[in-house]
Parts: C-alpha cells; sequence; structure tokens
C-alpha cells in the first residue's frame, strides 16, 4: 500500500454535520497542497449550512451570503455531499470506520439551557431554539404553535440569538415580507397581537453578550420603539471602573447606545421593546390550564471575583413582571451523538484540540475521530470563530495522519462508500440535489419579491428532486 494522503492513496475523512464547522474543517482539509484527501460531508437534513439556513434571522440576508464561500468548497471534485443521511438512523459509527480513516464531528449545539425555576413548564414558556427554527422552516419544527395573541412576551436571555427573538416579535409584516422568513410564520407573526416584549439579563450593560450591530438594529424598526430604563442604563462603579480600563472600542460603543435608548421617550409606534438589566426569574407564574401569566424576577447586584469577573449575585428585592409568553435563551448545548464520548454536564464532545478523547477527564485518544464548532468548544463566538477552531482540529487530523495514528478501514474508496451509503438510504441528497432546491426557493421567492422561498416539509424537497 502507498503512503497515505497521496492521489492513489487519499486521506479518507467524514465530516458530520454541514454547518459552518463542519465546512470550514473541509475547506482546510481539502486546500493542502502536500496531502491528497477526499471529504464525505454528511447531514441528517436534505439541505446543508446548519444554523446558517435555520439559525440566521431572516432579515440578516448578508450574513446567510457566507454560503457562497461554502459552495465554492463543495465545488471540489474531492468533495462529496450525502445529505438526508443521519448518524444512527440510517449509518452507523462502525459502518463508518470501514470507509474513512477519520471522522470529524461538527453537529452544534442542538438544544437550549433550561431556567431551573418553578413553573417552567407551563404552555407558553419555549426555548428560543425553537421558536428560531420554527420562522427560519426547520423540517423538524414547522408545525410548533406559539401563542401571538399575547399581548406581552418576555425573552430572558442579551446573547444575540435572544436579541434576534425580541427584534423578530417586534418587526412589522412588511418588514418581514422582506426577508426568507417562513412562509407560515409571517403569516402567523402578521396576525400577532404582542404590543410589548422585554429583553431580560441578569447582569448589566457592560457584561451584554449582544453584539453592537445587533442593540443599534433595534433602535430602527419601523414600528416599535427601543428603551431603557434609565436608571439600568447606569454603570455601576465595578462596571464604571472595567469600562475605563478596557480598549474594546465597541463595548464602550454598546454602552453609549443603550444609554442613549434610556434618554429616548415612548413614541406613537405601535410597538415597545424595553431591554431589562440586573435581573432574573425565579419563578414563572401561572398554571398548567391558564398557561404564562407572568414572572417573578428577582434584582441582581454585581461583584467581582478574584479574578477580575463581574458576576451577579440576588439581593431581596423582586419585582413581578406580567406576560403570557416566554422565550429562554440562557445558553445552547449539544446532544450525544450514537457511540461518540460525550460530556453531559458541558453539552459538548470530550476533546483536546479537536481530538476527541474517551472522557474529559481522560486523556486518552479516541483514534480517527474529532470534532470542530459548538459540539467541541460550546456555544459561543460568531460564524466566522468556527473557521479557526476547524483548522485548529484539521491541523491536529494532519499531524496524526503524518505520524500513522488513523482509523484502518476496510474500504478506503469513495465509489464503495457512495454504494453502502445509498444502499442504506436511497434517498439520500447529492450536492446538485440540493443546488436544484436551491435554484427552486430563490425562483419561487423571486416571484413574490422576497430573497427565497423556503420548502419547509423534508417530503416536498425529496419530490423536488425525484426521490
Amino acid at each position: 500500500m502507498t503512503q497515505l494522503g497521496t492521489e492513489t492513496n487519499p486521506l479518507r475523512v467524514a465530516i458530520i454535520g454541514a454547518g459552518p464547522a463542519g465546512f470550514y474543517a473541509a475547506e482546510h482539509l481539502l486546500k493542502q497542497n502536500d496531502v491528497a484527501v477526499q471529504v464525505d460531508m454528511f447531514d441528517r437534513l436534505p439541505t446543508p449550512f446548519g444554523l446558517v439556513r435555520g439559525g440566521v434571522a431572516p432579515d440578516h440576508q448578508k450574513i446567510k451570503s457566507v454560503t457562497k464561500v461554502y459552495d465554492k468548497t463543495a465545488s471540489d471534485p474531492n468533495f462529496r455531499f450525502y445529505g438526508y443521511v443521519e448518524l444512527g438512523r440510517d449509518v452507523s459509527l462502525d459502518d463508518l470506520r470501514r470507509f474513512y480513516h477519520q471522522i470529524i464531528f461538527t453537529t452544534g449545539a442542538q438544544t437550549d439551557k433550561k431556567l431551573g425555576v418553578p413553573g417552567e413548564d407551563f404552555p407558553g414558556n419555549h426555548p428560543a431554539t425553537e421558536f428560531v427554527a420554527w420562522y427560519n422552516g426547520h423540517p423538524d419544527y414547522r408545525d410548533l404553535q406559539f401563542d401571538l395573541t399575547q399581548e406581552k412576551a418576555a425573552v430572558i436571555g442579551v446573547g444575540n440569538v435572544a436579541v434576534d427573538v425580541a427584534r423578530i416579535l417586534s418587526r412589522t409584516a412588511d418588514e418581514l415580507a422582506k426577508t426568507d422568513i417562513a412562509d407560515y410564520a409571517l403569516e402567523a407573526l402578521s396576525q400577532s397581537k404582542v404590543k410589548e416584549v422585554y429583553l431580560i439579563g441578569r447582569r448589566g450593560p457592560a457584561q451584554a453578550a449582544f453584539t453592537t450591530p445587533e442593540i443599534k438594529e433595534l433602535g430602527e424598526m419601523e414600528d416599535a420603539d427601543c428603551i431603557v430604563l434609565p436608571e439600568e442604563a447606569e454603570l455601576d462603579p465595578l462596571s464604571k471602573a472595567a469600562l475605563e480600563q478596557s480598549t474594546d472600542r465597541s463595548l464602550l460603543k454598546k454602552v453609549e447606545l443603550m444609554q442613549e435608548y434610556s434618554r429616548r421617550g415612548r413614541t406613537s409606534k405601535k410597538r415597545v421593546l424595553v431591554i431589562r438589566f440586573l435581573l432574573s426569574p425565579v419563578e414563572i407564574l401561572g398554571s398548567m390550564e391558564e398557561g404564562v401569566k407572568g414572572m417573578k424576577l428577582v434584582k441582581n447586584e454585581l461583584y467581582s471575583t478574584e479574578a477580575g469577573t463581574l458576576l451577579s449575585r440576588p439581593t431581596d428585592q423582586i419585582e413581578t413582571l406580567e406576560c403570557g409568553l416566554v422565550f429562554r435563551s440562557i445558553g445552547y448545548r449539544g446532544v450525544p451523538l450514537p457511540g461518540v464520548p460525550f460530556h453531559e454536564k458541558w453539552g459538548t464532545i470530550p476533546n483536546i484540540n479537536g481530538r476527541v478523547v474517551k472522557s474529559q477527564d481522560s486523556q486518552e485518544q479516541v483514534i480517527g475521530l474529532y470534532t470542530a464548532g459548538w459540539i467541541k468548544r460550546g456555544p459561543s463566538g460568531v460564524i466566522g470563530t468556527n473557521k479557526p477552531d476547524a483548522v485548529e482540529t484539521v491541523n491536529m487530523m494532519l499531524e496524526d495522519m503524518k505520524n500513522g495514528i488513523t482509523i484502518g478501514p476496510e474500504q478506503p474508496d469513495r465509489d464503495a462508500a457512495a454504494a453502502f451509503i445509498k444502499a442504506k438510504q436511497p434517498r439520500c441528497i447529492s450536492y446538485n440535489d440540493w443546488l436544484t432546491l436551491d435554484e427552486i426557493e430563490l425562483k419561487k421567492g423571486e416571484a413574490i419579491g422576497r430573497p427565497r422561498l423556503k420548502f419547509t416539509k423534508i417530503e416536498d424537497m425529496l419530490t423536488a428532486v425525484k426521490k
């Protein structure tokens, strides 16, 4: 057998998950000048791009243009896409070990963290992830129902996803009609009775996780005012000292914007988005019969740890916020994959620089298994953050290959793998199939003056490409 990584004996890599981390890993693998690599990418959905398609807000079309980079990667003759093929349902980890020298998991963080307070199970309390997936047309979530007859809604958390949810609830039907939001979500939101939206953070303005462009956008909505309570926009002494020492100009701008919003009053706009700080929910009010009626919130104060980090702790002050709809967005976690080690507390695959290990307390590498993206490091950063993360993992993979540390597959042959996969899942989707779906969505959208009109049912996608 010739040396691994040559044209006659290429390194065969399976990537599980077709989101940004998966595509950045594929890009770095395929651009190696001194190593011949063949990449097969799998996703359980017929469509690629992960959160770029199913998570990025529909009114952020510019961010979605990153998919052009992924299209370029997919055009490489050494790249193949197997959509609608799920690990555990259609193929097993042992199956993949028969055909690949290395397997990399880039499945993201698909579920949310819970609040852990009484009343969390009352109807009307939802994970933000589900609402985001619903309005983005994710097939698994298209049939969910959200009671938009409520006039007051609260979003717990102040990250970018929380801001997205609050903004979509506050947009007019005309604003949303210019986006690629799912058609059923556009219809439901155009009938929404929500008039007040509360965005609630447990720490202060200087610690808010949302980015400056996100908070700026909240002040530019057509028919919704964005306001901050003046007393909550003022920085406490600890935050003020930290801001004075910070070299992060965007942080200063972010705080300035929130203080500007605190000087604004209500106008004649029909909706209002109120950003609240230093509050944490301690109880969801209501019942299983009547649903959510409100929340008890504890007022927090900030304190500094020995490391200088500002954390929040509760005071004895409690207030009640009336609302009929609650979305929690306090962090996300990955889900276990069949046969792959998993850190239950962190919601990640245990790894060292991308090399999968048997447990987080173990240094023992699981030969041939790797991870990148949120399932590797947890839900942090923006889309572009996944690129250096994926590069780090791929560099570990290439180092292991050079040292002979790989799976010894029985059939390291792309055609043998293709035949096996198609036998297991005859309706699997190729990248050309996806490009056909993409073209149909774009044309349907163009016909009604929208960026695209998404397929939201898997069966419709498969039928469109005659599967």
